[in-house]
């Protein structure tokens, strides 16, 4: 009897409990996530943010803005003290979370995703190490032998979010598959990028705190094979590895990369295991319901419900949880913080041919336009040939040069490493950001207007005849 009136209380008097202004911030929230979760609209908004920063460095608060990101900040316990400038916190303690969402996603595509399968990750490896080293030999070329030689890795990054963003906004005229070329590529190239940092921008070593930051990153691996799976134990330890890289000169914000390969990717339950375990508690919820019963009051469901809300954050594996959650506020937040501390330059850097025609600018500029092109697409091609791997779905060379030139805009990374290679030296660095940008702007263009002309994918035609034959029905 309880139980033919439980199954009629469950179909015919469940309710969803709303309150009265629920629906209308529903309506209104919905069509705004859609819009945030682009990566479009994270390189619009970098882009925004870059062009306040030149408006705020070629105006009266340039002197402002400047002494803005001089002021120091400090952390005080006792008689430690810890002070950096404002401009130091970003791009070594924010950055650092960037580095700990491109370590997340750089474990999962060699775990499960693109780069885990070597046919397709042959080529795309091979592409973004022809779109790094030939970027670097131009620069080079431009720069050997003088003191602008220390910038060789500046043209060999990949802004991926500007990258994919200029793609979004071509929608269905890119096949799927070029998108998911481009993205490994970038991936491929933020390891390089990484790399490159850790080897060859990092001038002494504090021999003690690097054996303190050996133990620490010790303690990381414990906590994961230990099947430690809440992200506060891994945060603390990484915070710490942070701080004793800092000290050791190599830079800190390879903590995050380092704490990310330390995160479980693997789930508590696997699919079969997560649906017995619903079905478990629901059964048992179902036992201690009785009609009437609210959640708040009863104890017994409560503990039920609360054991399904763990084991549902236990059927995603911790890395799972932490990429989602980071994506949105370093998309939003410690990325477009750092391009307005680090985008404003003089506008006389673009505008005289001094300015422009020097060294440092040109050899970021070519490698970046130039370098990329020749590096990916070349490499691309011999991969192909070889046999080494195929083209992407749907893909022709006219896509793969498109997305060689959008693997120009180099931006974030670029720019992190043009503050590396030139810290004392605010000529160098000034000249190195005008060729980032520049190049960015040319490489962004071209690689939008090649990508709009090449051939749109069959795989998109049976989609778009079905929407005119409904059209023409009804």
């Amino acid at each position: 009897m309880a139980k033919g009136v439980l199954g009629k209380f469950r179909v015919r008097k469940g309710r969803v409990f709303q309150a009265p202004l629920e629906g209308a911030f529903g309506r209104l929230v919905t069509p705004f996530e859609e819009f945030i979760h682009r990566q479009s609209s994270s390189g619009l908004l970098l882009i925004t943010c870059a062009v306040i920063a030149l408006i705020i460095a070629n105006s009266p608060l340039q002197e402002g803005y400047e002494h803005l990101l001089e002021l120091p900040v400090s952390l005080n316990a006792g008689d430690w003290d810890f002070s950096l400038s404002l401009h130091h916190w970003i791009n070594d303690g924010l950055m650092a979370i960037f580095f700990f969402l491109v370590g997340l996603e750089l474990k999962r595509e060699f775990l499960v995703g693109e780069l885990s399968d070597l046919k397709h990750a042959v080529l795309p490896v091979m592409a973004a190490v022809g779109g790094m080293l030939v970027p670097a030999l131009i620069y080079a070329a431009f720069n050997s032998g003088t003191e602008g030689a220390r910038g060789w890795g500046i043209p060999m990054a990949t802004d991926i979010a500007f990258a994919v963003g200029c793609i979004a906004l071509l929608g269905n005229r890119v096949p799927r598959a070029v998108v998911t070329f481009l993205v490994a590529l970038a991936i491929v190239d933020d390891l390089g990028a990484i790399l490159v940092i850790a080897i060859w921008y990092t001038d002494s070593v504090n021999m003690v705190a690097l054996a303190v930051a050996g133990i620490l990153v010790v303690i990381l691996w414990l906590l994961k094979f230990a099947g430690v799976r809440r992200s506060p134990a891994y945060i603390f330890v990484g915070v710490l590895l942070w701080y004793e890289l800092h000290i050791t000169g190599v830079h800190a914000t390879l903590a995050g990369v380092v704490t990310a390969m330390a995160i479980p990717a693997r789930p508590k339950y696997d699919p079969v295991a997560f649906s017995t375990f619903v079905k478990d508690i629901i059964r048992s919820f179902d036992r201690c319901f009785r009609p009437g019963d609210r959640i708040i009051a009863n104890d017994a469901l409560r503990a039920r419900v609360n054991a399904l809300g763990k084991g549902v954050s236990m059927a995603q594996s911790p890395l799972q949880r932490m990429e989602t959650r980071l994506h949105i506020p370093v998309a939003f937040l410690v990325i477009p913080i750092f391009a307005l501390a680090n985008a404003g330059i003089p506008v006389d850097s673009f505008t005289s041919t001094t300015a422009v025609f020097n060294p440092v600018t040109l050899g970021v500029i070519c490698g970046l336009v130039l370098g990329k092109l020749v590096g990916i697409v070349g490499a691309t091609w011999l991969g192909w040939k070889l046999g080494f791997g195929t083209l992407p779905t749907a893909a022709s060379f006219h896509h793969i040069v498109g997305v060689a030139l959008l693997g120009g805009i180099g931006f974030t990374m670029s720019i992190f490493i043009s503050e590396l290679a030139f810290p004392g030296n605010p000529e160098l660095l000034v000249q190195a950001k005008a060729g980032v940008l520049l190049a960015s702007v040319i490489a962004g263009i071209a690689g939008f207007l090649v990508l709009r002309r090449a051939p749109v994918s069959e795989e998109f035609e049976p989609e778009e005849e079905e929407i005119e034959q409904r059209r023409e029905e009804g």
